[in-house]
């Protein structure tokens, strides 16, 4: 975080809880929530791969404490994709007629 900036502080708090309201206002409607779960992957990517491999330290004793506070504090940051198999077998579980890759099975 830059410096002990509580307006900086603020300012993500209130992004946190505008992303919450969106989710919110969804209203359930799958579409939309996975639009949003695209987005925040596609950030996610592009702040790991451009901001913070950046702002990375160059020193090993800095790597190395920087390493630490993130095992301390909960490890890499991640968001994992639902797993296509996982979906399926969940919806032949609850009785749903099993996806044919999009023929039909006559």
């Amino acid at each position: 975080m830059p410096g002990s900036s509580s307006a900086w502080d603020e300012r993500f708090a209130a992004w946190c809880q505008e992303g919450e309201q969106l989710c919110a206002d969804a209203g359930g409607d799958p579409k939309a929530l996975l639009k949003v779960l695209r987005e925040l992957e596609q950030m996610h990517r592009g702040l790991q791969e451009g901001a913070f491999r950046d702002s990375l330290p160059s020193g090993r004793q800095q790597l190395y404490a920087l390493l630490q506070s993130m095992e301390q504090s909960g490890g890499w940051p991640y968001i994992p994709r639902l797993q296509l198999k996982r979906l399926l077998d969940n919806l032949d579980t609850t009785g749903a007629q099993p996806v044919t890759g999009g023929r039909n099975p006559a």
